[in-house]
């Protein structure tokens, strides 16, 4: 986070020509500015992912991988697709502004540069990026987590460090691609899409569960991409735990730890084969687990155990939801 006031942020200056580079250097340094420079593309996009910086100043114009292609690179990325971008550019014509727009750029300055109109740009966006930032960061603080998915083609256009956290825990094994939601949030995205879309009808929440984890996520809001698309949307995650629910009948029927734990997944449904799986047990070992819960709470069906367990949890946890 940085202070408007005086360190006002890391900046990255991409141009292929030294003198450029020295001018606004200069100035953005004496403005309080940090800022590292790349006189290529391939350097820009290697800067950009080790320093995540606060904006980009982006030379349209270079050799090799132009300065569209450096945009549209940083764009495809999680970790930078948030960082905004100021196009420097000699070329006037309204095709190539409107090509650096929809390459992702926020802004464009024409050369030659005039450092006070650059400063001036940095500072609106950087108030803008600092306070979609600052909303980010207050939902991970309270728990909760969110991203923005292309619906189209599955995309991760941003996430919140918890967000990438918790779907790295719950689907990591799934997908590897770190730039795609999981599979099984698409599906549930496109399959609920055209009620929301016609009938404004909030979908159901989709639950992914691990061990006594579960992930909630609710479809928060459509949202307008660079070009004007109505594509984005913004999903919030939140993660609930069933820990405290077995901690409570380990105390309240004198189980085991990991007696509480059979008991926790009979309550599910689950049948014994599916609780060894899940704790890592042989079923012959969940059934004895079983016989000796059937003991304590002094019933002779599993149906029974899960009864009175149910019932004596929702007593004590009303908010719990199976």
């Amino acid at each position: 986070m940085w202070d408007e006031g005086m360190s006002t942020g890391l900046v990255l200056i991409v141009d292929d020509v030294p003198d450029n580079l020295a001018v606004l250097h200069d100035a953005l340094d004496e403005s309080g500015y940090t800022v590292l420079v790349a006189t290529s593309g391939a350097a820009a996009l290697q800067r950009a992912a080790q320093a995540l910086p606060q904006i980009v100043l982006l030379d349209a114009m270079m050799p090799g991988m132009d300065g569209f292609e450096v945009a549209r690179r940083l764009k495809a990325e999680p970790a930078t697709a948030h960082i905004p971008i100021i196009f420097m550019t000699g070329l006037t014509e309204t095709e190539h502004l409107v090509a650096a727009l929809a390459a992702g750029g926020v802004d464009y300055v024409t050369k030659p540069i005039k450092p006070k109109e650059v400063l001036a740009r940095m500072q609106v966006h950087l108030r803008g990026a600092r306070q979609v930032q600052q909303s980010r960061n207050a939902l991970d603080a309270f728990g909760y987590a969110s991203i923005t998915v292309r619906a189209s083609d599955g995309r991760l256009m941003w996430q919140t460090p918890l967000a990438r956290e918790l779907l790295q825990s719950y689907y990591g094994h799934l997908d590897p691609r770190p730039d795609h939601a999981p599979q099984p949030l698409l599906d549930w995205l496109q399959r609920h899409l055209p009620a929301a879309l016609v009938q404004g009808i909030e979908p159901p929440r989709l639950i992914a569960e691990l061990g006594a984890r579960r992930l909630a996520f609710s479809l928060h809001q459509q949202l307008s991409d660079e070009e004007g698309r109505n594509d984005d949307w913004l999903i919030v995650m939140r993660e609930s735990s069933d820990a405290a629910v077995i901690d409570s009948m380990t105390l309240a029927f004198k189980l085991t730890a990991r007696e509480a734990e059979v008991l926790y997944w009979v309550i599910k449904g689950k049948i014994n084969r599916d609780i060894a799986d899940i704790l890592g047990a042989s079923p012959a070992t969940v059934k004895k687990h079983l016989e000796r819960i059937h003991a304590k709470l002094g019933v002779e069906t599993r149906t029974a155990a899960a009864a009175m367990a149910l019932s004596r949890m929702r007593g004590l946890h009303p908010q719990w939801e199976i």
